[in-house]
């Protein structure tokens, strides 16, 4: 009896073996996301994918995961996201997207991933990496990424995406939008206010209809709050080259601009880089930032204000919005009255009527009394 016992587990011992390797076979399709975890990185998840490697060349994505919390669900969700090619420390919206995505894994306990794209040729393979890992959604960052995003959606019609700056008109994918031109209408009231010179410049990166937004509403605040200033415009073509922003900044200075605006990603930094040399040097000039609060990054000395686009906000609620069964596929468009885009809390170097009157603006375009151009 004993003898037979012991043939019988030494049986099932090796049909458990069986069972477990069998599971292991089949399990890389399960979600790479699970808290369990316990926010141990898969990969670099810090560094870009070297010499403009695409994510099919990669054995895996770069990965930073989220973090255990009472607001954890039982299901091992997975998303991630995609930056275009400004990179995820643009000190812009790929960044605050991140931050977003970040904010949102440790909320709920959810793995949270991202690629960075060293040209448009990275945007599908990246995006196809992470669909085909399992990821519940992917989400692509940037008005840049719309065909890429299309085209996947299209390849993978029971994959969930979603994209930032741009509307993929797809029955799988959420588009979430902003008006930019009504936050901009308020900085570039700020911006005439206080010109000194009557002269104000704005730098973007490519001449594309999210940009075109930014300047329109940023042109139409300056002229509304001072008809005298002027606004001298220059687009470097780039939202990843901080040379080319700093050369872009030398000359509006060189050209009697006192205050700049920029809406060019990373390339702004050299924005910020220049004027803060200037600065140093006893120039009274100012910058204003974009999509942050660009003062956390280069300091209230020469961040006049910001224009806030919350990519962050918008990327934790759609994400959320999955775990709670509440994803819906379609268009959001994000302005002054949802809180989508507008001025940090915190704005030392404005003075109170500065303020006033940028409240006053802002009541006027959520009431409809003022419509921002945006082109």
């Amino acid at each position: 009896m004993f003898a037979w016992r012991k043939s019988q587990i030494a049986i099932l011992a090796v049909f458990f073996a069986l069972a477990v390797i069998a599971a292991g076979c089949g399990g890389s399709k399960n979600h790479s996301g699970d808290a369990s975890n316990n926010g141990q990185s898969t990969g670099t998840g810090t560094t870009e994918m070297a010499g403009g490697q695409s994510a099919e060349q990669s054995e895996e994505p770069s990965a930073e995961s989220g973090t255990e919390s009472s607001g954890g669900t039982d299901k091992p969700y997975f998303v991630a996201m995609v930056t275009d090619i400004g990179g995820v420390n643009d000190n812009s919206f790929n960044q605050s997207a991140w931050e977003g995505l970040q904010a949102f894994g440790a909320e709920y306990g959810v793995k949270v991933d991202y690629l960075q794209s060293q040209s448009d040729a990275d945007y599908v393979p990246n995006l196809t990496q992470f669909v085909r890992n399992g990821a519940d959604l992917t989400w692509g960052i940037g008005f840049l990424m719309a065909d890429a995003v299309r085209q996947v959606a299209e390849q993978n019609p029971d994959a969930k995406l979603a994209i930032i700056d741009e509307t993929v008109d797809a029955p799988n994918v959420a588009s979430v939008t902003f008006k930019e031109h009504e936050g901009s209408f308020l900085v570039g009231v700020v911006a005439g206010l206080m010109t000194k010179t009557n002269k104000i410049g704005f730098v973007g990166g490519m001449e594309i209809p999210v940009i075109k937004r930014f300047e329109a509403g940023f042109t139409a605040g300056v002229k509304a709050a001072n008809p005298d200033a002027e606004v001298i415009i220059d687009y470097t073509g780039a939202f990843d080259a901080p040379d080319q922003g700093k050369a872009s900044a030398a000359t509006l200075y060189n050209n009697g601009a006192d205050i700049i605006f920029h809406a060019a990603g990373a390339t702004g930094d050299g924005v910020f880089n220049e004027g803060s040399e200037r600065k140093k040097a006893g120039a009274d000039v100012w910058v204003i930032g974009v999509d942050k609060d660009q003062s956390i990054t280069f300091g209230h000395e020469i961040t006049l204000t910001s224009m806030m686009k919350r990519v962050d906000q918008a990327v934790a609620k759609i994400s959320a919005d999955l775990v709670n069964g509440r994803f819906t596929p379609g268009s959001v468009v994000l302005g002054l009255a949802d809180n989508g885009v507008g001025l940090p809390e915190n704005n030392p170097n404005l003075p109170e009527d500065v303020l006033n009157k940028v409240k006053e603006y802002e009541q006027k375009i959520i009431s409809g009394e003022i419509v921002v151009p945006s082109e």
